[in-house]
């Protein structure tokens, strides 16, 4: 349940983060004005609170495993809201950085 657990947390941060850059960004590059702004701003500020949440205690693991779900997260926000094609160098990299995030979240430890 722990591990399941974790998993909906980071694809809520990655929802929270990807979504909100993703809505400052339209609102500066596509001029959509601040309303959008304010709503990644929101969103990015609320994807601080979900990491919080994680299980694990340690901040710094918790951001980095975050960081490899940030990069796949990242490639299939762009596939699905922005029509980018990745290619297969963009998805064996995303898939090296879910590995990393198994090793460093979900490998056994002794206390």
């Amino acid at each position: 349940m722990t591990v399941t657990r974790s998993l909906l947390l980071f694809a809520c941060a990655a929802l929270a983060e990807i979504g909100g850059a993703w809505l400052v960004w339209q609102g500066v590059r596509e001029h959509r004005g601040w309303l959008w702004i304010g709503a990644g701003v929101v969103a990015l500020g609320l994807y601080g609170f979900v990491a919080t949440l994680q299980p694990e205690a340690s901040f710094g693991r918790i951001l980095a495993a975050y960081g490899g779900v940030f990069v796949a997260g990242s490639l299939a926000w762009g596939t699905v809201v922005d029509g980018f094609r990745p290619d297969r160098y963009d998805v064996g990299g995303a898939l090296l950085c879910l590995v990393g995030v198994a090793v460093i979240m979900y490998a056994p430890r002794s206390a």
